[in-house]
């Protein structure tokens, strides 16, 4: 196909139908690897959906209380996760320890 005999009305529509016919391809493809992934499942007496689930439950943290506090500024609180605020280094390096900054 010589693509410089073609008129730009022609060429936009070649590129419509190549973008549809990649789609078409990809949507080919994404259903023969599921009934692939289906028959190996099924295989080992699985079914898809069952491996697919999250095997527990998820893990999420929630808001940690506070542990410590800044002596010298009670607003300033720390969970104790995380990277140490620097008041908190800086307390620990005036010979303080974490149990003297414990709420």
């Amino acid at each position: 196909m010589n693509l410089e005999n073609l008129s730009l009305p022609e060429l936009k529509q070649l590129q419509q139908d190549v973008a549809l016919a990649i789609a078409e391809f990809e949507k080919r493809q994404k259903a023969a690897a599921l009934a692939e992934l289906e028959a190996l499942a099924d295989a080992k007496g699985f079914s898809l959906k069952e491996l697919l689930q999250s095997t527990g439950p998820s893990r999420k943290r929630g808001p940690v209380p506070p542990k410590y506090r800044d002596p010298e500024n009670p607003a300033q609180l720390w969970s104790g996760r995380g990277r140490k605020p620097k008041w908190f280094e800086a307390a620990l390096k005036a010979g303080k320890t974490p149990e003297d900054l414990r709420i």
